[in-house]
């Protein structure tokens, strides 16, 4: 039995349930209102209920039956599904049978075809590592030939270069061997330049000499003079002649080395070298005693004159050692001085004599600046107009660049025309270019803020 009959059957019983229910209600109503009697209501519901009884029994009796028929079909239905399943099961077996046996077949030929291709290609690399092998067996073996010839060639090189160092070693000792004998000929000088300089009359043209050799090589010829006579009976070793205010400057060479030698002996005793100084300070001081007595002459010298000495080692112990001797030598105007710092007061002095030789020639220069700027006035007035007239072109450059391009415009626009066909069938006509558009190059002037020609200067139009 399916299940909408189900559903009538369930329906049908409702239904009579409903109306047995409607006859108690309208039963109840008439006795109420008195229309029928209690015992025809009782037996009218006693009727309807048999009724109703009965009605029901045969409903549970026929769902009895439906379902006992719904029942046999479900297990008639059941049991043909179970036996399609078996079928389906048995033909699904056979089929997965087949299948295995397929699949192990197209497995076993996979297999063996990947294995043929595993050999090959085993095979194909084995050949090819064996030639890059021997490939790389040559490539090994040449560079291994250039390398050694490279060694070889730098061997012989190295030899070689060891062959001329050691030949320029040779040469180097018996260059060595040369100076060790000029040095021990200058050891043998040394010893006699001591000897020289023993000798006080040595010692000043020493220093006479190395002081004409620093003026020479600073001053210029005019500014110096040599053994100037300053007295009939009075020369000077050297005198600076220097402009105002500063005027000619004496400049005198001494050299006090006894007693410097004497106090560079480190046996001396406290008392001994005290006594040395002390006379090396008397033989300083009476040396600036006679600088300042003898060459600073009102009227023919400058208020100052320079001692030179021309050991640096005996400047430096007077600047050192003995203040006193410096106070008294500017007290006296005498400026002690070594080469050193007279090198410095000799370009202090070419400084002075540039500066003077300038200012003589102010005027001169005065003028040729003068020069100079009337021809930079010229000079600029040119440029101006030159730079006018490269303006001037580059306007009329761009004033034909307009034009140009205007009158390609309208030969462009001419070759673009369409005559309509009425103008065809009336005959010729004078072809009349497009008007121009905001921003198009053949605007006009209007259409350009920078002056140009105007649109006249184009072509005429064409026929």
């Amino acid at each position: 039995m399916t299940e909408p009959t189900l559903q009538w059957v369930a329906l049908g019983a409702l239904a009579l349930v409903g109306a047995a229910l409607l006859v108690f209600a309208i039963a109840g109503w008439l006795r109420g209102r008195g229309a029928v009697s209690r015992e025809d209501l009782d037996a009218r519901q006693q009727e309807l209920l048999g009724a109703l009884r009965d009605g029901l029994a045969q409903s549970r009796q026929d769902l009895e039956d439906k379902h006992r028929a719904m029942l046999a079909d479900l297990n008639e239905g059941l049991t043909k599904q179970r036996d399609r399943i078996g079928l389906l099961q048995l033909a699904l077996a056979e089929s997965l049978a087949g299948n295995r046996e397929t699949l192990l077949a197209r497995m076993g030929e996979q297999a063996r075809a990947e294995q043929e291709l595993l050999q090959t290609t085993l095979r194909t690399i084995t050949q090819q590592l064996a030639e890059r092998a021997d490939a790389m067996t040559r490539t090994v073996d040449t560079r291994l030939e250039q390398i050694s010839g490279k060694v070889n060639e730098r061997l012989e090189e190295g030899f070689r270069k060891t062959n001329e160092t050691f030949a320029s070693v040779m040469a180097r000792l018996a260059t060595i061997d040369e100076a060790q004998k000029k040095i021990d000929g200058l050891t043998t000088n040394v010893v006699s330049l001591q000897e020289l300089l023993g000798d006080k009359r040595s010692r000043g043209a020493f220093g006479e000499v190395q002081l004409e050799g620093l003026v020479r090589n600073l001053l210029p010829p005019d500014a110096y003079e040599f053994q100037a006579q300053l007295t009939p009976l009075l020369r000077v070793d050297c005198l600076l002649k220097l402009p105002a205010p500063t005027g000619n400057v004496p400049v005198d060479s001494k050299f006090p080395l006894e007693n410097y030698q004497r106090l560079q002996d480190s046996a001396l005793a406290p008392v001994e070298r005290n006594a040395i100084q002390a006379l090396f300070r008397a033989d300083v001081r009476r040396h600036i005693d006679d600088i300042a007595r003898k060459y600073i002459i009102p009227g023919k010298t400058a208020d100052g004159a320079v001692m030179f000495l021309p050991a640096e080692a005996v400047f430096a112990e007077i600047h050192a050692y003995h203040p006193e001797l410096v106070a008294f030598a500017q007290q006296r105007r005498v400026w002690i001085v070594s080469p050193t710092t007279l090198m410095a007061v000799l370009n202090t002095a070419r400084a002075v004599l540039k500066d003077v030789e300038t200012r003589k020639q102010v005027h001169v220069i005065q003028q040729e600046l003068g020069r100079l700027a009337k021809d930079f006035g010229l000079f600029e007035e040119r440029m101006g107009k030159l730079a006018t007239h490269i303006r001037q072109a580059h306007e009329d450059v761009e004033q034909v660049h307009i034009s140009s391009r205007k009158i390609s415009t309208r030969f462009r626009e001419i070759e673009r025309v369409e005559l309509p066909p009425d103008a065809l069938d009336a005959g010729p006509a004078v072809a009349q270019p497009a008007p121009p558009t905001a921003g198009d190059p053949a605007a006009g002037p209007a259409a350009d803020s920078r002056p140009g020609p105007s649109p006249e200067a184009g072509p005429p139009a064409l026929p």
